[in-house]
């Protein structure tokens, strides 16, 4: 594993570790609108990931690389023998997950993060002419735009100002999808899913990706509980409330 970036990163509260990692293009500020109320019940950790807010860029952007980031920063905060509630949001959910496969967890906590990623492989392929063009950022926005979900506008806006599309992150963040065939890219996915069976897996995704998907998961992580808000790509900006109370449930 090439050597770890130095993150940005933030701390607020007393308490268990509570690890808290962004989607793609943004930064731990996305959380603002709960990390007040989660730092009432916990030690709250919000990173930069590498290439994303004020951290610098990498070298690569593997799950695992960036799990290794988030991991020099827990050891850091907490000491060699922590083991944090890790939560992630989009790319962070499995950032999170590929975290809970290389280094103990209490919880994990996947926001609307999809694990099977054929579909969004097939997808993404067809969209990387126009990543790779100028077009790029123009892509990006459009696409978060269409998974808003019922995201209030206020939010919404604040959530674009703080997005920072770097065409160099982003593909290389998706490159497990843009360069490997879908059974190599399966076989990737399944060696990241590789949790104990004792470590709490919650997915709350913000629409219903049907049974086949839960069985799909379930039959990786057993564990696998599987809500469903109905509220977009951001359920946990939509019900911050019903967010912090179903984290705080989790909390030992």
């Amino acid at each position: 594993m090439p050597p770890t970036v130095p993150l940005s990163y933030d701390v607020q509260g007393s308490g268990p570790l509570l690890v808290l990692i962004h989607g793609i293009t943004e930064n731990r500020h996305s959380f603002d609108p709960v990390t007040a109320e989660l730092a009432d019940h916990a030690q709250v950790l919000r990173v930069d990931l590498r290439g994303h807010g004020a951290s610098p860029a990498g070298d690569g952007y593997h799950p695992l690389q960036y799990a290794a980031d988030v991991h020099a920063v827990v050891e850091q905060v907490a000491g060699p023998d922590a083991v944090p509630y890790v939560v992630g949001h989009s790319l962070g959910g499995i950032v999170a997950t590929a975290y809970a496969s290389a280094y103990p967890v209490a919880s994990v906590v996947n926001i609307d993060q999809p694990l099977a990623l054929g579909a969004m492989q097939e997808q993404t392929l067809g969209f990387e002419p126009m990543l790779r063009s100028a077009a790029f950022e123009q892509v990006i926005r459009g696409m978060f735009a269409q998974m808003r979900g019922v995201l209030d506008d206020d939010e919404f806006d604040r959530i674009e100002e703080l997005r920072r599309p770097e065409a160099d992150v982003v593909l290389g963040s998706w490159a497990l999808m843009l360069e490997l065939s879908p059974q190599d890219l399966a076989e990737q996915v399944d060696a990241l899913l590789t949790l104990p069976a004792d470590v709490p897996y919650l997915v709350i995704h913000g629409a219903d990706l049907g049974e086949d998907y839960t069985g799909w998961l379930r039959g990786r992580i057993p564990q696998a509980q599987v809500e469903v808000w109905s509220a977009g790509h951001y359920p946990h900006l939509v019900e911050p409330e019903r967010f912090v109370e179903r984290v705080v449930g989790l909390l030992g």
